[in-house]
């Protein structure tokens, strides 16, 4: 009877083994299944995502090319130059500026190459980019192009000394300026 007890007892924990293990397998598994379908579900839905997201910026080119249509662009009827921290006294560039304000480009330049100032090499550059401006970006005629503003203004100044009698020194600013052009097209009427 020993024995039997002994063989009944081994055979109980064989069998409660068993069973613990099978249902810490099926543990395993469900939760392995439950892993897989979650992961095949979160697959899936990038590619739905995706496939929105694609879909999504067609439509909105489509969109924004039909409203390109509906808009039509401004005419630019001006074009625009500036030079900054030009190595001329603003009260210099000015005697400069004031002989070509109102006149045809054309006319300008001709003025300003007769004119003996430091500023007017510089004023016939800045003309000439405000030209440049216009034709290229704007597509505007150069025939047609006048010098509607042009205006001068202070720049940054460099303070300096001067050196004096008996070891002293007086102060001295060296100007700089800005200078600003805007050339417009004559109507033709």
């Amino acid at each position: 009877m020993a024995e039997t007890k002994k063989t009944v007892t081994e055979k109980a924990t064989k069998e409660t083994k068993t069973k613990k293990a099978s249902s810490t397998t099926t543990k395993k598994v469900a939760t392995a299944k439950k892993a897989e379908t979650a992961t095949k579900e979160v697959a899936k839905a990038p590619a739905k995502k995706a496939e929105t997201k694609k879909a999504a910026p067609k439509a909105k080119k489509e969109e924004k090319k039909v409203e390109a249509k509906k808009e039509v662009k401004p005419t630019v009827t001006e074009a625009k130059a500036k030079v900054l921290g030009l190595k001329v006294t603003p009260r210099k560039v000015r005697l400069v500026i004031d002989l070509v304000r109102g006149k045809n480009v054309d006319e300008a330049i001709e003025t300003l190459s007769l004119v003996h100032k430091e500023a007017a090499p510089m004023i016939i550059k800045l003309i000439n980019s405000a030209v440049a401006n216009a034709t290229n970006n704007f597509n505007m005629n150069k025939d047609n192009l006048y010098i509607a503003e042009i205006m001068a203004s202070d720049s940054f100044k460099m303070r300096r000394y001067l050196p004096r009698a008996k070891g002293s020194a007086s102060g001295m600013v060296k100007r700089f300026s800005n200078v600003y052009i805007t050339l417009k097209e004559k109507s033709e009427f």
